[in-house]
């Protein structure tokens, strides 16, 4: 097991905190983890940092108004592509429990920032099986993942996955180029889901698109 465990830092007395010290929750959820302000994270500056979680709380009023977040239909969240865990601290005056998954393939591990922030996370290679013991979701947030993965496997095996992943009248929120959710969208009816593409909340002008898909609830024929 010792190659899969990840060391803290060594410390020079016994008075500091190897790895850095933590706030307290909820604060926690908000401040510059220890791994950005050591700089560990290359690229990952605490005034990104902070971009980032405006960015979420931005995100976050938009989904608002598109879809029932406020009603507790949502319990269990996903987030495909958690970077700094920002949806989670979004989330986190809500009663939901969130998975924040780290593309093995993704530029930057920021698994670490996840912990530090008092979230939970995993890694996953979208292009395999995801295992969801001991639950299903409510809500999936994918927000660049098929960008990441378009040329690495067919995105159809990772949007079945999804159809697995997701409960019956689940949603999924998508945010990529207008290519890519056409063809996300082709494949979702195939799958029987619902699903409308709209403005980035910034407005039309923006590159990056959404797409809200839910998955219907269907039984088949019984034949006679």
């Amino acid at each position: 097991m010792e190659t899969c465990t990840t060391p803290l830092p060594e410390v020079s007395s016994p008075d500091e905190v190897a790895g850095g010290e933590l706030e307290k929750w909820p604060e926690r959820a908000f401040s510059i983890p220890p791994r950005i302000t050591s700089g560990s994270i290359p690229g990952v500056t605490p005034e990104k940092f902070r971009e980032d979680d405006q960015v979420w709380k931005e995100r976050l009023t938009h989904y608002k108004r598109i879809i029932p977040l406020q009603q507790g239909r949502y319990r269990n969240i996903m987030d495909m592509n958690a970077h700094l865990g920002g949806f989670a601290a979004a989330l986190s005056k809500y009663p939901v429990w969130v998975m924040n998954v780290v593309p093995a393939n993704s530029d930057q591990d920021t698994l670490g920032v996840i912990y530090e922030r008092g979230f939970i996370g995993t890694y996953q290679d979208w292009c395999e099986a995801f295992s969801t013991y001991p639950r299903t979701y409510d809500l999936i947030h994918a927000g660049g993942v098929f960008s990441i993965y378009q040329d690495r496997c067919d995105i159809t095996h990772i949007l079945v996955e999804m159809d697995r992943i997701l409960r019956p009248e689940g949603t999924v929120i998508f945010r990529d180029t207008v290519e890519i959710l056409v063809k996300i969208q082709s494949i979702a009816k195939e799958m029987r889901w619902k699903s409308q593409i709209m403005d980035h909340e910034s407005g039309p002008f923006n590159q990056e698109k959404i797409l809200v898909a839910v998955k219907t609830y269907w039984a088949a024929h019984k034949q006679h």
